[in-house]
């Protein structure tokens, strides 16, 4: 399905030669927020696909940072805004805007294209809606985890934050288990909010017999008075004070003064194809539904060589052929 979208979307680009009076308007509501950097990744995928083909418009619901009880007001200004901007498509990004936005939306004539999206959609009622189609987001945990431990055995900690995107990826990857066995591989699974907690986990880490750290989702993390860390200074703190190795499942964790690396997945890809499925839908007048739900890039393996230095690994020669370096 992906290859038949593919070769449909460069026969629109090739095809395009009438001039266009006027622009289309495209919506795209972010769930999180511009300085965070999987949006920045996707946002710049979608870029690339449309370039000024289209106008542009923006609504970032902030869900990393604002409490829970504020995504419903947050949901309410962005059905707003779509009411007045009146767009001829919008594209959603990440779950929270899909759970908040996407039944709202679908039950209008407008075109709809997710992205980033972690749950099933029909969690969110949205599988009879026939204006609506998009981009899964799979990160490749487990397979990380083994290729990572290149088949010893050993314990591993993965650390997520507790929020829905992270709830989300413990129930449809490991089944609302928090610990299991991949590849002969322990591997403990906890969601924290609380950043006491957290620092606690990681500096105890080694004296609780982990030989590996695997670093999730880490953006809501909060302290006792309720005021947000930014994801920046937990990762910061994170690299610099854990013991054991880190290691990470999405390429904005990853760098010479942050994770070692892993199988990663890339926001650039979700933003790329989502935008491709928007063209073909806008350019064709297809409706989004039989196009059915597409899966991004299948990730890649990217490290940083001043991370693998500085904890003395050293990658087996297999790996090393098929990885990209940051550094």
């Amino acid at each position: 399905m992906k290859t038949v979208l593919m070769i449909l979307f460069s026969i629109i680009i090739t095809g395009l030669s009438m001039p266009v009076m006027s622009k289309q308007k495209i919506l795209i509501i972010e769930s999180y927020h511009s300085e965070y950097s999987w949006d920045q990744s996707y946002l710049s995928g979608i870029q690339s696909v449309f370039e000024d083909s289209y106008e542009l418009f923006y609504f970032q619901m902030d869900s990393k940072r604002l409490p829970l009880n504020q995504h419903q007001g947050q949901a309410d200004r962005a059905w707003v805004y779509f009411r007045q901007l009146q767009p001829d498509l919008v594209i959603l990004g990440d779950d929270s805007a899909l759970k908040y936005l996407g039944k709202k939306i679908s039950n209008t004539i407008t075109p709809v294209v997710f992205l980033g999206i972690n749950d099933n959609p029909r969690h969110y009622n949205l599988h009879n809606s026939k204006n609506i189609t998009g981009v899964l987001e799979r990160p490749l945990i487990k397979r990380s985890i083994s290729t990572i431990a290149y088949g010893k055995a050993l314990k591993v900690l993965v650390l997520f934050d507790n929020s829905h995107t992270s709830q989300i990826i413990l129930k449809e990857i490991f089944y609302n288990n928090k610990q299991i066995t991949i590849s002969g591989v322990t591997v403990d699974i906890q969601l924290i909010d609380n950043w006491s907690q957290w620092q606690a986990l990681i500096l105890d880490s080694a004296e609780q017999q982990y030989d590996m750290l695997f670093l999730g989702l880490y953006h809501t993390v909060t302290e006792e008075s309720g005021r947000h860390i930014p994801e920046s200074e937990v990762l910061h703190w994170t690299i610099q004070n854990t013991p054991i190795p880190p290691f990470a499942f999405w390429d904005f964790s990853i760098g010479v003064d942050k994770a070692i690396g892993g199988l990663v997945l890339f926001g650039y890809e979700q933003g790329r194809l989502a935008a491709q499925m928007a063209t073909l839908i806008l350019e064709t007048q297809i409706s989004p539904h039989p196009l059915g739900t597409q899966t991004a890039e299948k990730g890649r393996f990217l490290f940083s060589r001043e991370q693998l230095k500085r904890f003395s690994i050293s990658l087996p020669e297999y790996l090393i052929k098929k990885s990209a370096f940051i550094d």
